[in-house]
């Protein structure tokens, strides 16, 4: 014999939810028994964010600022009393300030000129004149100075002339090819300059001349680097410099620079420091009568010629045979939604709003055909698929010819409205 049922009551009591004040028990069913929030699906835009930007470029926005950083440092560096090579106002390692003050202090004056016509018209038979880098000077300017300074009765100094000016400022004189080895080198010659100064820092670029009466000094395998070759006339010289050492203000104190040159720009009392510029209105002028190849070397004409034969041969190499197409697989699986965002930017950016809507519809035209029973073969006939359509729909008088066989849009927001209208006619027809 068994007792009574418990009642069940106080477990129904125990199981079921607790309620809100105010808010009724029906309510609180259905939210107790709705399925949890589903998370929102990721984006499957391949449009580049800011974020994404900012990321890809960052490395080169912080090349360029540190570049910038480095030139304005640089520029204000080189700003503060530097001038440049072998410039007299220049305290930079390279250039002359040292020289020129030692100069003043023996009552020597310095003058900077930067055009040939103020070169030519400062010589004189008590003037020095220091051509720091004949070889920038034009064959115009080289002969000009050359016809100033010939009976001027003064003193030409040229630092390191090559083969193009030698033959204009300094006939008879040829540079050999390859330079000393050594830095340091003796006079070894009767010149009274470099006997006084001793070994200096002569080693650079060697010459060669025939002519009988020129001095040469600072030899290295039988080559001078310094010569002395007196104006045909009697009156005045020139003197050819192999190496700028003597002139740097860092080199300055060594060996016998600084009296080699102080007794080769201090024989006269005015020195003229001409510093060849290309703002000046001779060169400027020689440049401009010359053409863009007469300003080429012929070196860079050979070896352009040279590459564009190599490049015919690599194209002739290289190129593709024609013959019957290959069909390949793709190498990677596209997602088809990343092929539709990417064929409706190809579409955006030529703003093809024609061709988006003949897409769309015949798209839609392709699938409602078999929803109301018309054949693939005719579901672009206007004539049989809209009264198909029309039959279906719940809503008559609706015209459905303009939607589907209609006009391309006239901007994107009418092609945004059509997308919408295409969707809407289709849920419909599913839904009917």
């Amino acid at each position: 014999m068994t007792g009574p049922t418990p009642p069940t009551e106080p477990a129904q009591q125990q199981t079921a939810p607790a309620t809100t004040p105010g808010q009724p028990p029906a309510q609180t069913a259905r939210a107790s028994t709705s399925p949890p929030a589903q998370p929102a699906p990721a984006s499957t835009s391949l449009s580049p964010t800011p974020r994404r930007i900012w990321t890809r470029s960052r490395g080169i926005v912080l090349a360029l600022v540190v570049l910038l950083a480095a030139a304005v440092a640089v520029a204000a560096v080189r700003s503060d009393g530097r001038h440049g090579r072998l410039d007299p106002r220049s305290t930079d390692t390279h250039g002359s300030r040292a020289l020129a003050q030692l100069l003043a202090d023996r009552g020597v004056s310095t003058r900077v000129v930067t055009s040939t016509a103020e070169a030519g018209a400062a010589a004189g038979p008590d003037t020095t004149l220091l051509v720091t880098d004949p070889d920038l000077l034009t064959g115009r300017q080289r002969s000009g100075l050359h016809a100033a300074t010939e009976d001027s009765g003064g003193r030409t100094v040229l630092v390191t002339p090559g083969k193009p000016s030698l033959k204009d400022l300094a006939p008879g004189v040829t540079a050999d090819p390859t330079t000393s080895a050594e830095s340091t080198l003796s006079p070894r010659c009767s010149l009274p300059a470099a006997r006084r100064a001793g070994d200096a820092d002569m080693g650079g670029i060697r010459y060669d001349t025939l002519a009988p009466d020129a001095e040469a000094c600072y030899l290295s395998d039988g080559l001078p680097s310094l010569l002395q070759l007196p104006a045909p006339h009697g009156k005045g010289d020139t003197v050819v410099l192999g190496a700028p050492d003597i002139l740097f203000n860092d080199r300055l104190d060594e060996q016998g620079n600084a009296s080699l040159a102080l007794q080769l720009l201090g024989s006269r009392p005015h020195v003229v420091w001409y510093l060849p510029s290309l703002s000046d209105d001779q060169a400027a002028t020689d440049a401009e009568r010359r053409g863009f190849f007469d300003l080429i070397p012929s070196g860079w004409r050979w070896g352009t010629l040279q590459l564009a034969i190599a490049a015919v041969l690599a194209a002739l190499w290289r190129a593709r045979r024609l013959g019957p197409l290959v069909a390949e697989r793709l190498p990677v699986a596209i997602r088809a939604s990343e092929a539709v965002e990417g064929r409706a930017r190809l579409y955006r950016k030529v703003n093809a709003r024609d061709r988006a809507a003949a897409a769309l519809r015949t798209a839609s035209r392709t699938r409602l055909a078999p929803l109301v029973g018309v054949s693939p073969t005719r579901a672009h006939t206007p004539e049989t698929l809209i009264p198909a359509l029309t039959a279906r729909l719940r809503t008559s008088g609706q015209d459905l010819h303009p939607l589907l066989f209609g006009p391309p849009p006239g901007n994107d927001a009418a092609l945004v409205a059509l997308a919408d209208q295409l969707d809407a006619l289709e849920r419909e027809v599913r839904h009917s």
